[in-house]
């Protein structure tokens, strides 16, 4: 037995999508947000996204997707590796002060080297660390491939900071986990 749904607006055909109408129909799809950064010149750089994800399990991979326009991109590939920063609830500062072009993003921030040398923000929920495993060509972005090296995750206090139609939010998760930092290492370490 099937149930009748509210009539949905009618699709629109790709060809002749404004980008306007694609920022306000994609701005649907809620996504948490990270910080990525890395060491280049012995100087941290880092820039927010909202475009991650886990990719494989095996190989570990993970992507994002800077703009082309990115001025810290290019400096996050030549370092050629990166870590990822799982922002929490109570970090939408921190992420407005990395998505911001240029001046010194790190003032003020307390974070600490990973073990491959890229800066883990502190608070996050979750730090994730990559090589560099490859970039594919994505329009005006960039998909890039990180291969994980290490990970872990904080006891999940606050919620992840998310991002839904322009606006930031938070999401309590249903289970109160205990303190559980886990920590993995890449198959071609052990």
């Amino acid at each position: 037995m099937s149930t009748l749904a509210p009539e949905s607006p009618p699709l629109r055909a790709a060809q002749g999508v404004d980008d306007a109408a694609m920022r306000e129909v994609l701005s649907s799809f809620c996504t948490g947000v990270a910080v990525i950064t890395a060491v280049e010149d012995c100087r941290p750089v880092g820039m927010a996204v909202q475009s991650f994800s886990s990719v494989s399990l095996d190989p570990p991979l993970v992507c994002f997707c800077p703009a082309h326009t990115s001025s810290t991109w290019p400096r996050i590939r030549r370092a050629g590796r990166f870590a990822v920063s799982v922002l929490g609830a109570d970090q939408q500062e921190l992420c407005r002060q990395f998505a911001v072009t240029g001046g010194d993003k790190f003032a003020g921030v307390a974070w600490r080297a990973g073990n491959n040398g890229a800066p883990l923000l502190d608070g996050a929920l979750a730090w994730i660390e990559c090589d560099l495993a490859g970039r594919l060509p994505g329009g005006d972005h960039t998909v890039v491939l990180g291969r994980v090296t290490a990970l872990a995750a904080a006891p999940d206090d606050t919620g992840p900071l998310v991002y839904f139609r322009r606006t930031y939010g938070r999401l309590r998760s249903s289970s109160s986990r205990s303190a559980s930092i886990a920590s993995a290492r890449s198959r071609s370490e052990a």
